[in-house]
């Protein structure tokens, strides 16, 4: 695990001076890897690195050096991330190949995979990366994301070379030694302020994009990044059959993860691994299943002193019941205001997710007991947990209605006024699905957008993001289809972004089970009638985890992370918020009455404008330190485990 960065140079002169540079700019992204720093170069290529050590702490160095015995140290690889499967890829490596290992590591594992089966050794990683191996023989780079973007990899493109990176922020460093300039992307921001983060493969930066999740690509010096997309998630559903072929399912799900959760919690003797624990069962369950190679293991809990807003009790209940020690940060509302520049800065982009700030918090506690945690992501997204997957089943009497007459339903909902109950059910009735689901957020309409966005373009907007992939999806079932735009939305752009950058901010590593290919395969295979069924969601993880976790939250409702903005913005967050609309340069960009009057109307109750001004905040924020300059966030030093 660590902070990585190369520069493939264009020439070897512009690799001659461009060591130090890498140096410099590693150390926006010391946070990410506090162990051990360093950086190698070749004659085109510089890479830089910050490590976080856990397996084979002591051997496993970066960059790692490889080749076979005919030709040792061909490659150097720089990596990122953690392969749960490398003790398996290497025995079989040795007995197909003969290869050989110097280390206990996994990072060996990757870079021997690839001299012995190319490209399609990607496709045999079970676990999350980002990764480049110098070919030195061959004068190519060949690197790759994990198929699901759990961790992050970006890249910039410029006359005098490429360079790729864990962090934007050490790219922005790097600016003038690749030879490009920095420019805000204009409708990067309108697709953030639509979908309350920046899609993949934008940036905020013109200049800068995202190596998309599931994807290789091939580099050579003075060329630039060809694309492979290895990963095509299908949601290939089986129908369920009478009781015991819905019991053989729970079945398969409970060994899938039971076997996912146990390969997640690998790690050196001396390097201990806890879990976040919420109320939900995602996180009761990776906690259960975790504590089965952890007796001793830790539970970390985030939550509000306010009512409705905290499942500290609920998530006290469940740890109490699985037997594990529990740690609880409740986080106000002025440490949110105080620390929000702060995690803005080591987004890199901003995400509008008020959820990613107590997260923060309980990731820096953590890190006083811990190195790594286990979390509950994607779930929802691979089991049908979200709620609004029930909406095809709430709008299927729309379905039955002339395309002509629901056309005209939609006209009629313009005309009723905002608020009014069944306004939004008849507007959204009245259209497709590709062209009323983008995902989980749902901010600004077209209508809204202009009237704060002065740089407002007509014709763009969510389909852009989504439409390819409902191309793909085409003749699936509904919820099916949702569940496969949200792997490329929401999932990647919001939820494994704030879980990495706002862990990794405090040198924490997150595992997501969930989030593992022998469990989507599981997943992928389950029937409509088995996500939502008895008025419940993710009805089949609920079903095989009931002889798991504890009874009280196996039907619970789901809550996740709210945030009490709506209230505090009303309140102790108002002035806080005037604040930083006036302050903000954004003038060219944003109408600032129009954002004030937001707030105002807000205040008054009138409506909740809460998620709509939380992403315009914290966009003003992201502007303040990356393009203004004018907010500096005390940037602390890596946090570091207590002994235990």
């Amino acid at each position: 695990m660590c902070g990585l960065l190369g520069l493939i140079c264009a020439t070897e002169n512009d690799a001659a001076d461009a060591r130090g540079s890498v140096g410099a700019a590693m150390r926006c992204q010391r946070h990410r890897g506090p162990d051990e720093q360093d950086t190698w170069a070749d004659a085109e290529v510089v890479y830089g690195f910050n490590r976080l050590a856990f397996i084979d702490v002591d051997h496993a160095h970066q960059p790692l050096v490889w080749g076979p015995p005919e030709a040792p140290g061909r490659y150097t690889l720089n990596f990122n991330g953690e392969i749960y499967n490398y003790r398996e890829l290497r025995d079989e490596l040795a007995e197909k190949f003969g290869a050989k290992f110097a280390t206990e590591g996994d990072g060996e594992a990757i870079v021997a995979a690839y001299h012995y089966l190319g490209d399609k050794a990607v496709e045999k990683l079970r676990g999350m990366f980002a990764f480049l191996i110098w070919d030195s023989a061959e004068k190519v780079v060949f690197g790759a994301r994990d198929p699901f973007g759990i961790k992050p990899l970006y890249y910039s493109s410029g006359p005098k070379g490429t360079a790729f990176s864990s962090e934007k922020k050490s790219l922005l460093e790097l600016s003038d030694t690749l030879g490009v300039a920095q420019e805000l992307d204009r409708t990067a921001l309108q697709h953030y302020l639509v979908l309350q983060y920046v899609p993949e493969p934008e940036s905020l930066h013109t200049a800068i994009r995202r190596v998309e999740s599931g994807t290789s690509f091939r580099l050579s010096p003075g060329g630039k990044p060809e694309f492979t997309r290895y990963f095509h998630p299908k949601f290939a559903a089986k129908p369920v059959n009478g009781q015991a072929e819905a019991d053989a399912l729970y079945e398969r799900i409970a060994d899938v993860m039971r076997d996912s959760v146990g390969k997640h919690m690998i790690s050196d003797p001396d390097v201990t691994v806890g879990a976040f624990l919420s109320g939900g069962i995602d996180s009761t369950a990776t906690a259960t299943l975790a504590k089965e190679h952890n007796p001793n293991l830790i539970a970390f809990t985030t939550g509000f002193e306010r009512e409705g807003y905290s499942e500290v009790d609920v998530a006290a209940e469940s740890a109490a019941a699985i037997g594990v020690k529990h740690v609880v940060r409740t986080v106000s509302a002025d440490e949110m205001m105080e620390a929000l520049p702060l995690i803005v800065w080591y987004l890199d982009d901003p995400v509008a997710d008020p959820a990613l700030v107590p997260l923060w918090f309980i990731a820096r506690e953590a890190r006083k007991h811990v190195k790594a945690v286990l979390s509950g992501e994607g779930a929802d997204e691979l089991f049908g947990g979200y709620t609004i997957y029930g909406e095809p089943i709430s709008l299927a009497p729309f379905e039955k209605i002339p395309g002509s007459v629901r056309k005209l339903l939609g006209k009629v909902s313009t005309k009723i006024p905002e608020g009014t109950r069944g306004k939004d059910l008849l507007r959204r009735g009245a259209l497709p699905l590709e062209d009323r689901y983008y995902g989980n957020a749902r901010n600004f309409r077209d209508e809204q957008l202009r009237a704060v966005l002065r740089t407002y373009q007509e014709g763009v907007g969510f389909k852009d993001v989504t439409a390819p992939w409902y191309d793909v999806s085409r003749g699936w079932d509904p919820v099916a289809r949702m569940q496969h735009v949200d792997l490329y939305t929401w999932l990647r752009g919001d939820i494994l972004v704030k879980a990495d950058k706002v862990t990794m901010a405090n040198s924490l590593e997150l595992r997501v089970p969930f989030l593992d290919a022998e469990v989507f395969k599981v997943a992928a295979s389950i029937p409509l009638d088995q996500k939502l069924a008895h008025g419940t969601t993710k009805y089949a993880l609920r079903q095989a985890l009931a002889k798991i976790i504890p009874g009280h939250v196996l039907n619970r409702k789901k809550l996740g992370f709210p945030v009490p903005i709506r209230l505090w913005l009303r309140n102790e967050m108002y002035d806080w918020a005037r604040g930083i609309i006036n302050d903000s340069k954004t003038d060219e960009l944003l109408d600032k009455n129009a954002v004030l009057a937001l707030l105002e109307e807000h205040k008054a109750g009138q409506f909740d404008r809460s998620r709509q001004l939380w992403a315009l905040l914290v966009f003003m924020l992201w502007h303040g330190i990356f393009v203004e300059h004018r907010i500096k966030p005390e940037i602390p030093e890596p946090v570091y485990p207590v002994k235990l």
